[in-house]
């Protein structure tokens, strides 16, 4: 099992300045799976009930000269703690710019070594910054590993992970939209989300003495899309989400809002736009994070990002 590459600057920034940010609000230890065309980050795969999240790079995107081999397919996985990675690339890069060397490049690669006081030895996924004179390596423990089995199991529910909702919606900007789930929050715990074919977003908490709740209409709409009756216009936005459910035409979830607080975090990855969208029998909420290629309006598809929220109650759909 062998993996080594260098790490292209573009690479170092993305990482450094705008995922690694990202991936450590959603949680600290996160699965790093290398294969022969990507590198991508997941968060609760394998178990947990916390958010789901996928960020996939083509290998061009972060590295050069990318070698890897295993007898999986060449495919390696393991878990990683977010926060040691980041700290451990950004020292890298530092020592990178200290070196003044033009020829100073970031070497990352996996190694077993023998820690301090242990008779065994463990796996590191290893910084090195080489330059003309001089070469810098620092280690960032990693578990064991995953088994063929793992490896499989962790693809398969990659390939599930990427089953895209029938109805999306564009959400209006992301730091409005994390103000007022931030004033939610003094609310309550829980909220009630509602998404209709018609590019209507409804946001609503409910506690015993007082119901909190704000709409957002007209959105941009990709997949199953319908025009809205007129009858419904002059209803309030609670009626006409209820008749658009009994219709057929919108599906309803309940979920945490601190976990769609943490899903807001993401934006620190600097998406271009977000669309959320509610899966077949309400099973999750889905928030898809679009890249645009600089200077275009054309998606990178190079790069990808979406979050799974898991539901706490079907609702009404």
């Amino acid at each position: 099992m062998k993996f080594k590459a260098f790490l292209t600057q573009d690479g170092v920034n993305l990482l450094d300045k705008r995922f690694l940010p990202s991936l450590d609000k959603i949680g600290r230890v996160c699965h790093l799976y290398l294969t022969r065309d990507h590198a991508i980050f997941l968060h609760n795969l394998l178990g947990g009930d916390g958010i789901q999240s996928v960020a996939q790079f083509k290998k061009e995107v972060l590295f050069n000269d990318y070698r890897i081999s295993s007898q999986n397919e060449d495919r390696i996985a393991f878990a990683i703690d977010v926060a040691l990675l980041h700290r451990a690339l950004r020292s890298a890069q530092t020592i990178q710019l200290q070196s003044q060397d033009d020829t100073a490049a970031i070497q990352i690669k996996l190694v077993k070594k023998l820690p301090v006081g242990s008779l065994n030895p463990a796996p590191f996924l290893t910084f090195e910054t080489k330059g003309l004179r001089s070469a810098v390596v620092q280690d960032v423990p990693i578990s064991k590993p995953l088994s063929r089995a793992d490896v499989v199991q962790l693809q398969t529910a990659l390939d599930a992970a990427q089953d895209l909702p029938q109805t999306l919606v564009q959400v209006p900007d992301l730091s409005q939209l994390q103000n007022l789930v931030e004033r939610l929050k003094n609310v309550g715990e829980l909220l009630m989300l509602a998404i209709t074919q018609y590019g209507d977003l409804h946001l609503q908490v409910s506690t015993s003495l007082i119901t909190v709740g704000s709409e957002f209409r007209k959105l941009k709409v990709l997949g199953i899309q319908a025009d809205a009756p007129s009858g419904d216009q002059n209803l309030s936005a609670p009626t006409r989400t209820e008749m658009a459910i009994q219709r057929g035409e919108a599906l309803s979830v309940q979920v945490s809002l601190k976990h769609l607080a943490k899903s807001l975090q993401c934006h620190l990855a600097k998406p271009d736009c977000a669309f959320y969208g509610i899966s077949p029998q309400g099973v999750c909420l889905t928030v898809i994070f679009q890249f645009f290629i600089p200077g275009t309006r054309l998606t990178d598809k190079s790069i990808s990002f979406h979050c799974r929220l898991p539901v706490l109650d079907t609702g009404s759909n």
